[in-house]
C-alpha cells in the first residue's frame, strides 16, 4: 500500500474510498492505524457513518494529527513472526501530544506476545492451557500432548501438534533453524483436544459486539480461517462471554478477538487474544457500527476520567506552591 492515508467518506457505502481531501474546518480526526485491510476500511467507514472524520493510515507515525484526535492502533505481527509491525513503540509519542490511543502500545504488545498474554491471563486467573516458554529442544514439566507456536504468531503459521516428548524434542530441534525461534523461543502449551471447532469472541470497548464459531476443514485440527476453516455467526454462550471479557480486561486492550476452545468434557480455555483481529459482517448485524460506537464510548469515558483526575489534583498542586 503506497497511499499514505485513506479517507473514509460519509457516502454510507460501508467502504473507505482512496484519496485525500483536507476539510475546510478543523474537527476531531479518528485514524485507524494499520494495513488497508477490508476490516480496517470497514471500521473507518463505520466511524464516518457515525459522523466522525475517519481516516485509515498505514504509516507508522500518522501526520496531520492534533491534540484531541483519536488513534485506533491495529498494528499486527510481522510476516517473519519475530515481532510487531513498526510503529508500536512510537505510539507513546502520540499520547504525549494529547492524542488518545486505543489499543495502547502495552496492551497491543501484550496481545501479540503470547508469553506476556499467558503471564497476564495467569495473574488474573483466566483459564488457559498450561504454558511454558522454551528456548531450546527441552521438554516442559507438564505431560503431552503439546502445541508448539511462535511467541509472536498469527494466521496459524508455524503451529504444530506433538503427541509425545519425542515429537516435541524433534520439532523444537527443527525450529532452532528459524530466526523467530532463535530470537524469541517458542510457546509450548498443553493441547486442548480438538473438537473440530472453536469460538472467536469480538470485544470492543469492554463490550461483546460479535462472535463466530470456526469449523476446521476435515483432517485439519487448526481452526484458522487462513487455513480454510468455515465461520458461522453465533451468540457467545455466557461462560465464553465472561471468559472473553476477563481476558481483554487482563490485558487492558480495547479492541480484540478472543479465541476460546472447549475440550471434550466442556471446559473452556482462552487460547489467544488477537490484538489486530480481522472480522467481517458474519460476526453480527452492524458489527462495525457497534464496534466503532463502543470504542467512541470508551474514549469518552477515559477523557472524562482524566479530566476528573486533573481537577482533583489541581488544588493539591496549588497548595504545594503556596497559592
Amino acid at each position: 500500500m503506497t497511499v499514505a492515508e485513506v479517507l473514509a467518506t460519509t457516502k454510507r457505502r460501508g467502504r473507505a474510498s482512496v484519496g485525500w481531501s483536507r476539510p475546510a474546518s478543523r474537527s476531531r480526526s479518528i485514524v485507524i492505524l494499520g494495513k488497508a485491510t477490508e476490516t480496517n476500511r470497514s471500521l473507518a467507514a463505520a466511524f464516518a457513518d457515525l459522523g466522525e472524520r475517519a481516516w485509515l493510515s498505514p504509516e507508522a507515525m500518522p501526520t496531520r494529527l492534533q491534540r484531541g484526535d483519536l488513534v485506533i492502533a491495529r498494528l499486527d505481527v510481522v510476516p517473519t513472526l519475530d515481532g510487531v509491525e513498526p510503529g508500536l513503540w512510537q505510539l507513546p509519542r502520540l499520547t504525549r501530544r494529547g492524542i488518545e490511543v486505543l489499543n495502547t502500545p502495552l496492551a497491543l504488545f501484550a496481545a501479540h506476545d503470547k508469553l506476556t498474554t499467558a503471564l497476564l491471563l495467569g495473574k488474573a486467573g483466566v483459564e488457559q492451557p498450561r504454558t511454558a516458554h522454551i528456548n531450546d529442544p527441552s521438554v516442559p514439566s507438564f505431560p503431552p500432548p503439546y502445541v508448539v507456536k511462535p511467541r509472536f504468531g498469527s494466521w496459524g503459521r508455524e503451529v504444530y501438534r506433538c503427541r509425545d516428548e519425542g515429537e516435541l524434542r524433534a520439532r523444537l530441534e527443527y525450529l532452532t533453524r528459524r530466526q523467530w525461534f532463535r530470537r524469541h523461543g517458542a510457546l509450548v502449551q498443553t493441547l486442548v483436544e480438538p473438537t473440530g471447532s472453536d469460538l472467536r469472541v469480538l470485544v470492543a470497548g469492554g463490550r461483546i459486539v460479535g462472535a463466530i464459531e470456526r469449523r476446521a476443514l476435515p483432517g485439519e485440527w487448526r481452526t484458522n480461517v487462513a487455513l480454510g476453516a468455515r465461520r458461522e455467526r453465533v451468540d457467545a454462550p455466557p461462560v465464553a462471554a465472561a471468559l472473553a471479557l476477563r481476558a481483554v480486561a487482563a490485558l487492558g486492550i480495547d479492541l480484540a478477538g478472543v479465541d476460546i476452545a472447549t475440550d471434550t468434557i466442556g471446559r473452556s480455555y482462552v487460547i489467544e487474544v488477537n490484538g489486530a483481529v480481522e472480522f467481517n459482517a458474519t460476526y453480527a448485524e452492524g458489527v462495525f457500527t457497534n464496534a466503532a460506537g463502543a470504542l467512541l464510548e470508551r474514549a469518552g469515558l477515559r477523557r472524562r476520567a482524566e479530566r476528573q483526575v486533573s481537577v482533583a489534583t489541581r488544588p493539591r498542586a496549588r497548595a504545594k506552591r503556596g497559592l
